[in-house]
C-alpha cells in the first residue's frame, strides 16, 4: 500500500508540474498576443524620426505601455532585426492594438498618414514654418529650397511665381515625406486643378495661370468677403485693359514686407518695388500671398461691370464702395479717410 502511495503521489507531482510547464510554455508563446497597451485608454501617437534609434523608439513607446509588454517587445525586436531598420513615420497606438500587432506596424513601416492644409500664407517663410510644423521636414531645409533659383527652375517657376504652385486645399500625406515627394505630390494638386476648364478661361482673360493666381493674391487681400471678390477682380481686370495702374494698396505691404500697414501713405507709395503696382504698370512679378481657390476662380469668373476704383466702406465692414469715375470715387475715399481719422488710425 505504502508503495502504491507513492506512486500515485510521483504520478500527481508529475502531471502538476507538466501542466505547469504547459501552462509557462503556452504564455510565453501567446503573450506576444496580448494587448501592448494595458493603461492607454485612448489611441496616441508616436513619431519616429531619422534621429532616432532604438532606446529612443523604446523611450517614446514606454508611457504607452507596461513593463511587461515593453519585456516582450523587445524579444521581438532582438529576434526580428528591427533595431537595425528603424522605419521613420507616424505611428497609432491603439489601446486594443496587441503586441505583435506593435511589432509588425513598427517594423513594416506601416504609420498612419494625417490630413496637411497648405494655408493661404503670404511668404515661403511662413509657409516653410507651417509645414515643419505638420512634417518631419525642417522648416529651415523647405526655406532653403523654396527661395533657391535653381530649385525652382527645377519645378517650373521662379522665385516669384513658385508660390503658384500650392494650391491651397487638404491633402492626405505621409509625415515622413521627403521634400521631394512634396514637390511631387503639389505637381500633381497643381495640375489637377489647372484642368482644361480653368485653362481655358485664363486664356480668354490673356492670362497665364501663374497670371491668374497673382491677381487672384491681390483679390484675396483686398477683401474676405468671398461674394465680393468677382467684382474686384472685374475692376483690377478692366483697369488691366485699359493700360491703368493697378494701385492695390495690399502690394505696398507686400513690398515692404509689412503686414500691418492700416493706412497707405505717399511715404509708403514711394517704396519702389516691382510689387508696387503705384509705381509700376501691370502685374507684379508673382502672388502676394498663396491664393484662395475663391480667389482664383474669381479673377476666371469675373463680375462685368465698368468699374475703376474702390475704396473700402466708411462703416469698417470689410466691403468696398465702387466707383466708375475719379470724382465719384474720392467722394468714397474722403469718407473713408474721416473714418480712420475719427478712429485715430494712422
Amino acid at each position: 500500500m505504502k508503495i502504491k502511495k507513492h506512486n500515485w503521489w510521483l504520478i500527481g507531482a508529475a502531471t502538476f508540474f507538466g501542466l505547469a510547464a504547459c501552462v509557462y510554455i503556452y504564455h510565453k508563446m501567446t503573450e506576444k498576443y496580448n494587448p501592448f497597451s494595458e493603461r492607454q485608454k485612448e489611441a496616441a501617437y508616436i513619431f519616429i524620426d531619422s534621429d532616432d534609434n532604438i532606446d529612443s523608439v523604446y523611450t517614446k513607446l514606454r508611457p504607452l505601455s507596461s513593463e511587461h509588454s515593453m519585456s516582450c517587445l523587445k524579444r521581438l525586436v532582438d529576434k526580428g532585426g528591427y533595431d537595425k531598420h528603424i522605419r521613420t513615420g507616424r505611428y497609432l497606438i491603439e489601446p486594443s492594438k496587441r503586441i505583435i500587432d506593435i511589432y509588425r506596424q513598427l517594423k513594416g513601416g506601416l504609420q498612419q498618414p494625417l490630413m496637411l492644409t497648405i494655408p493661404e500664407t503670404r511668404t515661403m517663410e511662413r509657409l516653410a514654418a507651417l509645414l515643419d510644423r505638420k512634417l518631419m521636414l525642417d522648416s529651415a531645409t523647405i526655406a532653403q529650397a523654396l527661395t533657391d533659383t535653381a530649385f525652382c527652375h527645377q519645378h517650373g517657376f521662379t522665385l516669384e511665381t513658385i508660390p503658384c504652385l500650392f494650391v491651397p486645399n487638404t491633402y492626405e500625406v505621409y509625415w515622413d515625406m521627403s521634400l521631394d515627394d512634396l514637390m511631387k505630390r503639389m505637381h500633381k494638386e497643381y495640375d489637377a486643378f489647372w484642368n482644361e476648364e480653368r485653362k481655358t478661361k485664363a486664356s480668354a482673360l490673356g492670362l497665364t495661370p501663374d497670371e491668374v493666381q497673382t491677381l487672384a493674391s491681390i483679390v484675396d487681400e483686398e477683401t474676405a468677403n468671398n461674394p465680393e471678390k468677382p467684382t474686384i477682380a472685374g475692376l483690377y481686370l478692366n483697369r488691366l485693359k485699359r493700360g491703368m495702374l493697378l494701385q492695390a494698396d495690399p502690394t505696398v505691404k507686400f513690398a515692404m514686407r509689412d503686414f500691418t500697414l492700416r493706412r497707405i501713405l505717399n511715404v509708403h507709395l514711394a517704396t519702389d518695388s516691382p510689387y508696387n503696382t503705384y509705381m509700376y504698370a501691370g502685374l507684379p512679378p508673382g502672388p502676394i500671398k498663396i491664393a484662395s481657390i475663391q480667389g482664383i476662380d474669381a479673377v476666371l469668373s469675373p463680375a462685368r461691370h465698368d468699374y475703376l476704383y474702390m475704396c473700402a466702406k466708411e462703416d469698417f465692414s470689410g466691403t468696398h464702395n465702387f466707383a466708375v469715375t475719379l470724382q465719384e470715387h474720392q467722394k468714397n475715399a474722403r469718407r473713408y479717410q474721416q473714418a480712420l481719422n475719427a478712429r485715430g488710425i494712422k
